[in-house]
C-alpha cells in the first residue's frame, strides 16, 4: 500500500458495496426496501404508507424478512413507525444531504440497469476535476510516490495485455488519488461510484496508461492547466469517438 492510503484517514468503504466489484443479486429484504423506498419518493413527507402488515403483504415477504426491511429503511432515514390506531409506516422528512446519501446507497443496493449506471458514471467523471484540484493543492511527495507505484502496476498490465489486471490497478490508482483530498464527502461519493468503471479493451490500454502518466506528471509539477485539462471526462481516450490511429 502507498503512503496515500494511510494519510488523511484514507477512504472508508461505502456502507453497501458490490462484493469485490459488483453485487450480482439483492436480498429479499433489500428488494422490499427498494420497493417501499420508491413509495417514499412518490409520497409527501409525513404521508402514511400503510400498516406493517399491509406493506409486508404488498412486498410478499415473511415477517422476519420484513423486519430486516424495516431496519434498512430506518437506517436510511426513509420511514418513521408509529404504533396504535392509525399508526404504521410514514414517509420521513429528509434533508438534501440525506436524499443524496440514499440515492448513492440505492446504486449499491442492487445491480444498476444500463441507464442508471451511465448516469452514475457521468456523476463520477464530473467529480474527477475536483479530486485533481485537491491533489494539486495537497499532494505530498509521498502521495505522488504512491501514485507512481500505481502507475507501475498499470504499466505491467499493459505489457501483459491484461484488461482485468489493468482495471484492478486503475481502481487502486484512482482510490489513491481520491485519498489525497481532504473533502470526506467527495472521497466517499467518488469511492462509491468508482466500481462502475467500464472495462477497457486491449487496444485501449496503452492510451489509458499514457493518459494517467501525463496526469500524474502534471500533478507532480503543479501544472494546473494541464492537470485539469486531462481531468475533464472528454479528455480520456475511451471518450473519444471513432478508432484511434498511431
Amino acid at each position: 500500500m502507498g503512503a496515500a492510503d494511510d494519510t488523511r484517514g484514507g477512504i472508508e468503504p461505502p456502507a453497501l458495496r458490490r462484493g469485490d466489484w459488483e453485487r450480482t443479486t439483492a436480498s429479499r429484504a433489500e428488494v422490499a426496501a427498494e420497493r417501499i423506498a420508491a413509495m417514499v419518493t412518490d409520497a409527501e413527507p409525513g404521508a402514511r404508507l400503510g400498516t406493517k402488515e399491509e406493506l409486508r403483504a404488498t412486498c410478499g415477504v415473511s415477517v422476519g424478512t420484513f423486519n430486516e426491511t424495516l431496519r434498512l429503511l430506518q437506517s436510511r432515514g426513509l420511514v418513521t413507525v408509529r404504533p396504535g390506531p392509525g399508526g404504521g409506516l410514514f414517509a420521513a422528512e429528509q434533508s438534501p444531504m440525506r436524499r443524496l446519501g440514499n440515492s448513492v446507497l440505492a446504486l449499491d443496493a442492487h445491480q444498476a440497469d444500463g441507464a442508471r449506471a451511465e448516469e452514475a458514471r457521468r456523476i463520477r467523471d464530473a467529480l474527477g476535476p475536483l479530486l485533481v484540484e485537491d491533489a494539486l493543492w495537497h499532494a505530498s511527495p509521498a502521495d505522488v510516490s504512491a501514485l507512481r507505484e500505481g502507475l507501475a502496476d498499470l504499466a505491467k498490465a499493459v505489457q501483459e495485455s491484461d484488461p482485468a489486471a489493468f482495471a484492478a490497478a486503475d481502481h487502486r490508482l484512482r482510490t489513491r488519488l481520491a485519498a489525497i483530498s481532504p473533502n470526506m464527502l467527495l472521497r466517499s461519493l467518488y469511492a462509491t461510484l468508482l466500481p462502475l468503471a467500464e472495462p477497457d479493451s486491449v487496444e485501449q490500454l496503452r492510451d489509458r496508461y499514457d493518459h494517467h502518466a501525463a496526469l500524474i506528471d502534471a500533478i507532480e509539477n503543479r501544472d494546473r492547466t494541464k492537470a485539469l485539462e486531462l481531468a475533464r471526462p472528454d479528455s480520456r481516450p475511451d471518450s473519444r469517438p471513432g478508432p484511434r490511429s498511431g
